[in-house]
């Protein structure tokens, strides 16, 4: 692969072959600076309350509450899905846990599970979507779960998860890994589940509306992004997020190695297409599955510096102002998740930066 002056060639490691040894991959990135007459204000350095553990974040707005959904990090505890809400976006409260336990399906599809992973909350067809994720580290066999309710509120008569089962599983002979899913529902009504992590890359696939899953025996799966190693293969990249904004469809991607405290080398990057499908290009014009990237998110670069690894992105399309929200590693508290939430603004030509 040819690559620019310009572009930024960055190491990897995978969290699967970090199990096997190490290997190293890269990416192109570009930083894409946006033209504004007043920039917001940083929310980072005034977030207050409960903001640990909180590992792969998503978020939803219902009613008047800001609710976060995470990654279960206590592997001993049975409740899964930890829940935290917020009034303004700045001070958070745990509320407690989505679930009481992890499923029995998902247990008998994947016996060894930590707990479930990477959750994804959506809001379609008078309800909320909450896809979620179960495997074990290092495996490929995964498997992505569907549970609906009509309210997030848990105070509500009307709060409660209704189980729709698998979504879609990948199985040891795939050569993709079924998790961090997103939900995508486009302008025209046309629902989609991205997912991925590793091996081969970031995948998405069509859902029937009806079912908030694939039609039975569809594993017709397209390839979005994914990141060549110079050794062969595909690797050290997952936690897709895709919005769409004015004609274009943006992938949000995490690329390189996560899960390890202040040492994790995480950092997000991003491409738009005017197809969901792609090619998903950054701004210089590379695409997505060869590796390339304009990055959006990175650690504060000096060692000194406290917050590593930012990265599994979701985004918050409040009126009038976008969010970018994600997890970072505080280097001053033995590398815990914390939440963090940084303003997006988008440039004349329709970039993002995030205000940090």
């Amino acid at each position: 692969m040819q690559l620019e002056k310009s572009d930024v060639i960055l190491g990897a490691l995978s969290r699967r072959r970090a199990l096997q040894g190490s290997l190293l991959g890269f990416a192109a990135t570009t930083l894409s600076m946006p033209t504004w007459a007043e920039k917001p204000k940083s929310l980072n350095d005034r977030l207050t309350g409960d903001l640990t553990p909180i590992h792969d974040p998503c978020i939803i707005k219902c009613g008047d509450t800001y609710y976060v959904y995470c990654t279960t990090m206590d592997q001993k505890q049975q409740e899964q899905i930890p829940v935290h809400t917020s009034k303004d976006l700045v001070t958070w409260k745990s509320i407690g846990n989505a679930f009481p336990k992890i499923p029995e399906w998902a247990l008998k599809k994947i016996p060894n599970t930590p707990g479930i992973w990477a959750p994804d909350l959506s809001f379609a067809h008078g309800k909320y979507y909450l896809y979620f994720a179960v495997s074990s580290f290092g495996s490929i066999q995964s498997v992505i779960g569907l549970a609906t309710n009509k309210t997030l509120d848990p105070t509500s008569p009307d709060y409660h998860w209704e189980d729709h089962g698998p979504v879609y599983e990948s199985l040891a002979t795939d050569s993709y890994n079924c998790i961090d899913p997103t939900h995508v529902v486009d302008s025209k009504g046309n629902e989609w589940l991205a997912f991925g992590s590793f091996w081969t890359g970031l995948k998405i696939i069509k859902l029937d509306p009806k079912t908030g899953k694939p039609r039975p025996g569809d594993r017709h799966v397209f390839g979005i992004a994914a990141r060549p190693t110079p050794q062969g293969g595909l690797d050290t990249i997952e936690a897709n997020y895709i919005i769409e904004r004015k004609g274009y469809f943006y992938l949000f991607a995490s690329y390189d190695y996560c899960c390890k405290g202040a040492n994790s080398t995480y950092y997000t990057a991003m491409g738009r297409s005017k197809n969901i499908l792609g090619p998903y290009l950054d701004k210089q014009g590379h695409s997505m599955m060869n590796g390339y990237g304009s990055v959006i998110l990175k650690a504060d670069q000096e060692e000194k510096e406290r917050w590593r690894g930012p990265g599994h992105c979701a985004i918050l399309r409040d009126p009038g102002q976008d969010y970018i929200i994600y997890h970072a590693y505080d280097k001053q508290n033995n590398g815990a998740p914390y939440l963090r939430i940084a303003p997006l603004v988008w440039s004349k030509d329709g970039w993002p930066t995030a205000i940090m």
